[in-house]
């Protein structure tokens, strides 16, 4: 018999990757953002919800000029998978012409949520724009986007924890888990 979502809410996620994991790729990525952006200020844009762990303890590490933005999307709902239908819940404000801009998103699985944010981030015209996604799931991908600074590769696991989400919950652990689930 199937898992109610109320049995999935409440199983304790099992760890996929670990904080010290978690921490150690995030100072490589740092030092690579770092290199390639010496000499210029970034326009950083977290992506909500899911992000804004990964972006907050990334960017603090970051030496170069910065200013953060926040744009907040949605795909998933409370399902377990992504709809392929982007809601734009929260937009930038600030104008982003001629701006280097560094998207940062917690996990890429098919793709067209980042597809459809670079597409909507191009129409302003900025001077550069590259991706940092903290996961990525090679297997699911349906476009071929690419992502500059990325994390990890990751299966097909239903992942939580370091501010990703399962129906609101778990976001706040210190590492990245999965949930098994019936299929």
């Amino acid at each position: 018999m199937p898992m109610s979502k109320q049995d999935q809410n409440n199983k304790h996620p099992k760890i996929l990757i670990p904080e010290v994991k978690l921490q150690a790729r995030l100072a490589e990525l740092a030092q690579e953002i770092n290199l390639d952006y010496r000499d210029k200020e970034i326009t950083a844009i977290c992506i909500l919800k899911g992000s804004f762990i990964f972006f907050s303890d990334l960017i603090r590490q970051l030496d170069v000029p910065l200013t953060c933005e926040f744009l907040g999307v949605s795909s998933y709902g409370s399902k377990m998978v992504s709809s392929g239908e982007v809601k734009v819940t929260l937009d930038i404000n600030e104008p982003l012409e001629n701006r280097h801009v560094l998207i940062f998103e917690d996990i890429v699985d098919t793709g067209l949520t980042l597809s459809y944010i670079l597409s909507a981030i191009r129409t302003r015209k900025p001077a550069s724009i590259k991706t940092c996604a903290l996961l990525l799931k090679p297997e699911k991908v349906k476009t071929d986007i690419g992502v500059d600074y990325l994390g990890f590769n990751i299966g097909n696991e239903f992942v939580v924890g370091y501010g990703i989400d399962f129906d609101g919950k778990h976001r706040e652990l210190p590492y990245i888990g999965y949930i098994e689930h019936d299929h």
